[in-house]
This record gives C-alpha cells, structure tokens and sequence, in this order.
C-alpha cells in the first residue's frame, strides 16, 4: 500500500535516514521511527541496544519519549522503517506505549525496499490495556 499522503511520505524518509544512527550490534537490526505531532513537528527515533537486552529500547519509544519531553502531547501518524523483507509492526511494549499516548494513529510501516504497510493503531492493538 502507497502512503496516502504527502505528510506520510516525510515521515518515512525521516524514519529511514534516523535509522541509520540505530545501535544495533547486537541483533543487526536497525529500526527507525518518525511521529508526527499534531503541529507538524517531526519527533525521530532509532533503536539502541546495549548487553542487558531488557533494557534496549525501541525506535517507536524512542520518538515518543522525545516528544513527550518536549511537551508535546497530540499525535498525527508515526512511520516505522527496517531492512526486514516485509514491514515489520511495532513490538507489543510499543503498541502500548503508542495507545497511551498518541491514541488511535496510522501507522506506516515500510522496508528499506519499499514495501509499505498501513495500518490503524486500533487494528494493530485492538485490546489495549486501559484504566
């Protein structure tokens, strides 16, 4: 599936060239992410590892707690790029993050090949965890 806006495609660009800062030797695999704030503004973020593993963090988290240390706290779309042969979705821990606190935005998920997916937060989550 295409993006179905221009906007769609900056946040994939940013993705993939925020990508490139990944710190990923452990696994070798590099993940970007772009979120959109409701003001236009572009929040990145890359994946970085280190030996805990449990206390790596994801691209996806990264770009949220950026934003959200900004102040930031409206969302209109976030974009998630690998080098994996198919878009790969947002880990659980993300997913749950994302619901928290950006709500029921389009997610973008595209290959560094150029194999685009599109989904609603709601489709990928549908049951999140909420009190």
């Amino acid at each position: 599936m295409t993006p179905t806006s221009g906007r769609e495609k900056s946040w994939v660009e940013a993705a993939k060239r925020v990508r490139e800062n990944a710190v990923c030797g452990r696994s070798g695999f590099a993940v970007g992410a772009a979120l959109e704030a409701a003001d236009g503004t572009i929040f990145t973020g890359c994946n970085v590892e280190n030996s805990t593993y449990g206390l790596t963090v994801c691209a996806e988290r990264v770009a949220v707690w950026k934003a959200l240390s900004e102040g930031v706290r409206r969302f209109t779309g976030i974009a998630v790029v690998t080098d994996a042969a198919e878009p790969t979705a947002p880990c659980g821990a993300c997913r749950q993050i994302l619901w928290e606190f950006t709500g029921d935005i389009p997610v973008v998920m595209e290959t560094m090949g150029g194999k685009r997916k599109r989904m609603s937060l709601a489709a990928l989550f549908p049951e999140p965890f909420e009190f």
